[in-house]
């Protein structure tokens, strides 16, 4: 029998909780010995990956799986005071007037060794310059292979900005921008900046395979090296035993995938899991010895975005309608359990651009009433709200959220249909712009207030699919292209002010909260997985007890 182990949890005093999980145990029983769980570490994630190369895609199940097991970049971000840190690249210098860039990289990085390729030398410039190439060069058969679509690095216009990318010598590359942009360097350290095998994807052209075995069968020099993978099952990982940067404890890496909660739940309970992502029931977890919690706080925001092309919401006085009758802080309450801020701007608190002068959008049946008599709907009408099929570090459970929003509108004369599919099939067809609305997100790839706005807003990023609203806006772009060009921060903040300004003006998107990003362990599991931003890493991971 088929058991709704969250809902009897929900609905049960908490005095049976413990007697209910002993129950879950006991049904479930233990899982068979696997070296796996002496050896490694089993994490259950909520959601496949969609491809195993970060610069193709900007899902977060594709950046946790991929960009800091698989992979490294140049640089990267200290998670303490967010600022950039040597990576493979172990210094750089930018000139004065911020259009040269140049990169003095290792010597001593191994790509991974595996069943299907054997790499002959260690990293050096000319991979750099390959993994930067495909993305710039129309003509680049690995540009190709993809048919171009490398979605952040279009969304913030890359191919516009670096005119060239140069070799100096075998350890020194430099990059020439057409004009200075102040958050180069943090993109080049966001998760999607990965550096690939050049021998490898030469390998694959002499041997006259398929291109794209490149980013289904990944070679990097992360800590940890591709083994398997299973089709929406699962991910199997090796420790990279030559890793430049230290020695990893983990010995094996499983990803479990169970995009079911309760599942996940169940799995934590009997310890085939040593990691779960996103948990529930964290009051009855936390009261368990054998478990923790752990909670960093996130550069994210859940929102509700309007297709700006089709009816009715092609028509701002309908979008700022919904947005009044949408009540944030029940939102908050009943989906996140208190753990997310009620969301006033794009921009979380913890942003240097975030300004309380936006003006908030005040939770109002009555305007929202007035406002769409304005808009000559005051019959009401009925509208599709997509929800996010799988569980992510903005939006705990996009279906519940969805719900509520259609109690709301229902107070407003508007019929709500809720609306979802199979994950890869529903983010296919929101980049192709099939919705109306969507209950959707972001999770920051690095702190620069830019990557809240023009992976998400640009007019670049409507042809990407990355912006969900398919607004484009040449005002708010040139506001975007000014804070780039300057690194005075007071400018830019006065910018990124006029942005949100124009944001709450149009409201082409409705932000609701930013979460606080949780996950649940075995206590035995040791070292911090979870980051800020840019997504999870099992590098500095160990399993207390293991050999």
């Amino acid at each position: 029998m088929k058991v709704n182990y969250w809902l009897a949890i929900k609905k049960t005093p908490l005095v049976i909780v413990a007697a209910l999980f002993t129950l879950i145990v006991s049904s479930c029983g233990k899982v068979g010995s696997d070296s796996i769980l002496t050896e490694g570490i089993v994490y259950c994630s909520e959601g496949a990956p969609t491809s195993f190369n970060p610069q193709l895609v900007t899902t977060g199940t594709t950046i946790d799986a991929t960009s800091k097991q698989i992979y490294n970049r140049l640089l990267d971000f200290d998670p303490g005071n967010y600022g950039k840190v040597p990576a493979l690249a172990r210094s750089w210098h930018v000139t004065k007037n911020n259009k040269l860039v140049t990169f003095y990289l290792r010597k001593d990085v191994k790509f991974h060794q595996t069943d299907y390729f054997t790499p002959s030398r260690n990293m050096n410039a000319d991979d750099v310059i390959f993994s930067f190439n495909r993305i710039l060069d129309k003509e680049h058969a690995y540009h190709q292979s993809v048919d171009g679509k490398f979605p952040f690095f279009q969304s913030v216009k890359f191919s516009e900005l670096v005119k060239d990318v140069e070799k100096i010598n075998e350890h020194t590359i430099r990059f020439r921008l057409n004009h200075p942009q102040s958050s180069f360097l943090a993109n080049i350290a966001a998760p999607f900046s990965v550096i690939l095998s050049k021998e490898y994807a030469d390998h694959l052209i002499e041997q006259e395979k398929d291109l794209t075995l490149l980013d289904s069968l990944p070679i990097g020099t992360g800590p940890f090296k591709y083994k398997d993978y299973r089709n929406g099952s699962l991910i199997r990982f090796e420790r990279h035993d030559d890793y430049w940067r230290r020695k990893v404890d983990i010995e094996k890496l499983l990803f479990n995938i169970s995009p079911d909660n309760t599942s996940r739940l169940t799995k934590l309970l009997t310890h085939e899991c040593d990691v779960i992502s996103y948990p529930i029931a964290t009051q009855e977890i936390a009261s368990r010895p054998d478990l923790a919690l752990e909670q960093v706080t996130s550069f994210n925001v859940a929102f509700l975005a309007f297709n700006t092309k089709v009816p009715p919401f092609d028509n701002p006085l309908v979008r700022k309608a919904v947005a009044h009758a949408i009540d944030k802080e029940a939102i908050v309450s009943a989906v996140y359990y208190d753990q997310a801020e009620v969301a006033q701007s794009l921009l979380p608190k913890a942003s240097w651009a975030y300004s309380d002068q936006v003006e908030e959008i005040a939770y109002s049946k009555d305007l929202a009433k007035k406002l769409l008599s304005d808009a000559g709907l005051a019959d009401g009408f009925s509208i599709d709200v997509w929800a996010v099929p799988v569980q992510r570090a903005y939006n705990p459970d996009a279906r519940k959220m969805a719900k509520l929003i259609k109690s709301d509108l229902a107070d407003i004369g508007i019929e709500v249909n809720i609306i979802t599919f199979e994950w890869a099939t529903f983010l296919k067809k929101l980049a192709k712009g099939e919705h109306q609305s969507v209950l959707i997100g972001w999770a920051a790839d690095h702190p620069d207030p830019d990557n809240f706005f023009s992976p998400l807003l640009s007019c670049a990023s409507v042809n990407t699919g990355g912006n969900r609203a398919m607004w484009c806006n040449e005002e708010f772009d040139q506001l975007l292209q000014k804070s780039l060009l300057t690194n005075n921060t007071s400018t830019r903040k006065n910018l990124y002010l006029q942005a949100q300004q124009l944001l709450q003006e149009q409201l082409p998107i409705f932000p609701i909260a930013h979460a606080k990003r949780g996950q649940a362990k075995v206590k035995e599991i040791e070292g911090n997985i979870l980051t800020p931003f840019g997504g999870i890493s099992f590098e500095d991971v160990r399993k207390k007890g293991a050999d």
